[in-house]
């Protein structure tokens, strides 16, 4: 419990950061709304001049885009974007930062194992991306029922936006996974990075793609599907399996991994 509660207050200031800027995306991109929905004829003309793959690329369904759920979900692709580069970042450093930070000699030594070390850490990681959502969440509720300019279906909204949790716990997961493999990581920056946009590419190129069904397996970007959301109320169950699958085997494998690896501080 003690390292839970350390490993909570030493995520305190990243997950307020975090948390602040997809606030502020969701409210820079929904202050847009009513001007778009006051002209929106005009608007649904411009998009439809887009040609169809980068209509797809970009989220946009001209069925729903005049509705604030159908426009939410058009800006909802880059909000998931950063809400997985901040759970890779956490999953990549959550682990890895006892060897930067030269503790991991001082943590292994005391009466604690490690797989009750990765459990608190991971414990830890996961309340700070429930804690940071949950918040996102309310927030953007409210920005919505703000500016909207008919009623929307709020059982929707939260439903996309929880996308946003699934999204997360996969990047955290894959991220410890790929911790593990390192003995010394100095800097986790480029490879969360690296991966997050990498998948986020190759998610955005299927999307243009006319029988993606298989591709989209590759990229956790494109699990949740917001139109189907839209229109059926719920979630394509094949990618909430792979995704379910995805988060248990990584954690599991980080847990086999980090109890037999040799844990070496930096010198």
């Amino acid at each position: 419990m003690n390292m839970y509660l350390h490993e909570l207050k030493s995520l305190r200031k990243s997950a307020f950061i975090w948390t602040c800027v997809l606030i502020a995306l969701a409210a820079l991109f929904l202050s847009i709304y009513p001007g778009m929905a006051s002209d929106a004829a005009d608007f649904k003309k411009l998009l439809s001049g887009y040609p169809a793959p980068v209509r797809a690329m970009l989220g946009i369904n001209l069925d729903y885009i005049t509705s604030i759920l159908g426009f939410y979900s058009m800006i909802f692709s880059f909000i998931i974007l950063c809400g997985a580069i901040q759970a890779m970042n956490l999953g990549v450093s959550i682990l890895s930062k006892e060897s930067r930070e030269r503790t991991a000699d001082f943590l292994l030594v005391k009466p604690v194992s490690r797989s009750a070390i990765v459990s608190a850490k991971l414990l830890a990681a996961f309340t700070t991306i429930l804690a940071t959502d949950i918040v996102f969440f309310v927030v953007s509720y409210f920005i919505a029922n703000g500016i909207k300019t008919a009623d929307f279906n709020g059982k929707l909204f939260f439903m996309i936006n929880l996308t946003l949790l699934f999204i997360q716990l996969i990047f955290i997961a894959i991220g410890v996974l790929v911790s593990v493999f390192f003995n010394k990581l100095k800097s986790v920056l480029p490879i969360s990075l690296g991966l997050v946009i990498g998948l986020y590419m190759i998610g955005a190129v299927f999307a243009t793609s006319k029988n993606d069904d298989v591709a989209r397996f590759i990229s956790p970007f494109k699990y949740f599907d917001i139109t189907y959301i839209i229109k059926n109320a719920s979630y394509e169950t094949q990618y909430l399996i792979t995704s379910a699958v995805i988060i248990i085997a990584a954690i599991a494998a980080t847990f086999i991994i980090y109890i037999k690896k040799d844990i070496h501080a930096v010198s």
